[in-house]
């Protein structure tokens, strides 16, 4: 029987940038983790945790090809990523962003190259792509992502002295200078053909990304607060998420968590959490 594997990421203090520092992004990846221990029955043995200097690029990507690798072989076939760190944007250059940015994710090693940031310590929404549509169809993945999506400034500064902080970073002065990189698009639900323009599909077999769902701090015009709950720090939507898995004990539908969250958040915070994925599995609860 295939197994379940989970791996968690938090990042408060990142090497090169003192002032991108946060404060509840290491709380999220370890009350995450607490959550699929507790509520769904992951043994410590099936759950990673990177924080802070160990959540480099490198470790980040390593962990989720292995991931990847033991699905394809058939060890696995449910995966969980979460990321609580700040976001940023990268030069698109393939033409499937509308505003020529793609998204991308700040790990604790990002560092700038010539002005821009150095695609060998930024993780972009290509490369998460890329690798995610390699799974097979019958593997379920389940991704959430408390950080920022685009820069529309700091919000939330009523609330005084533990004002929610954006978990955005503008990019380089010149990150958009040039048109180099090999960037495609990150599009979770979408069908993967193999790079061939003329496949063939099977309209009675699964396809692959169908299993595939993404859960987002905000909507991709919003920031993702990073803010102040009871004594401790925790990213907005990290927070309200387990808040409404706990306070149900995971009876509701996806669709009816998100949507639990929405009204919980709407009126302290100018974020909007997002559930992207098929319809079948967003009206099922989180089981496994």
């Amino acid at each position: 029987m295939a197994g379940k594997k989970a791996l968690f990421v938090g990042i408060n203090k990142f090497a090169n940038y003192a002032q991108f520092t946060l404060n509840g992004c290491v709380n999220d990846a370890k009350d995450m983790s607490a959550l699929y221990k507790d509520l769904f029955g992951f043994k410590a043995t099936e759950i990673s945790v990177l924080t802070d200097a160990q959540a480099t690029k490198a470790n980040i990507i390593a962990g989720l090809t292995q991931m990847v690798a033991d699905a394809k072989a058939g060890k696995l076939n449910y995966l969980v990523f979460s990321l609580s760190s700040h976001g940023t944007q990268m030069n698109d250059t393939s033409g499937d962003e509308p505003d020529g940015m793609d998204e991308a994710f700040v790990p604790h090693d990002i560092a700038e190259k010539g002005g821009a940031w150095d695609p060998a310590h930024i993780i972009c929404d290509d490369e998460l792509h890329d690798l995610f549509v390699q799974l097979p169809a019958n593997v379920l993945l389940e991704v959430y992502l408390d950080t920022c999506h685009s820069g529309s400034g700091l919000r939330g500064a009523e609330f005084g002295l533990h004002a929610p902080r954006a978990r955005y970073v503008a990019p380089p002065d010149h990150e958009f200078d040039k048109k180099s990189a090999k960037m495609r698009g990150f599009t979770l639900a979408s069908p993967a053909t193999g790079g061939k323009k003329n496949a063939v599909k099977d309209s009675k077999a699964p396809v692959a990304g169908a299993n595939q769902l993404l859960w987002t701090g905000c909507k991709a015009n919003q920031t993702s607060a990073d803010a102040y709950f009871n004594g401790r720090y925790n990213g907005a939507f990290t927070y309200y998420f387990i808040k409404v898995m706990r306070d149900s004990q995971n009876k509701l539908a996806r669709k009816d968590v998100i949507a639990k969250m929405r009204t919980l958040m709407k009126s302290s915070f100018a974020q909007t959490p997002q559930l992207e994925g098929n319809a079948t599995n967003r009206t099922q609860a989180i089981v496994y």
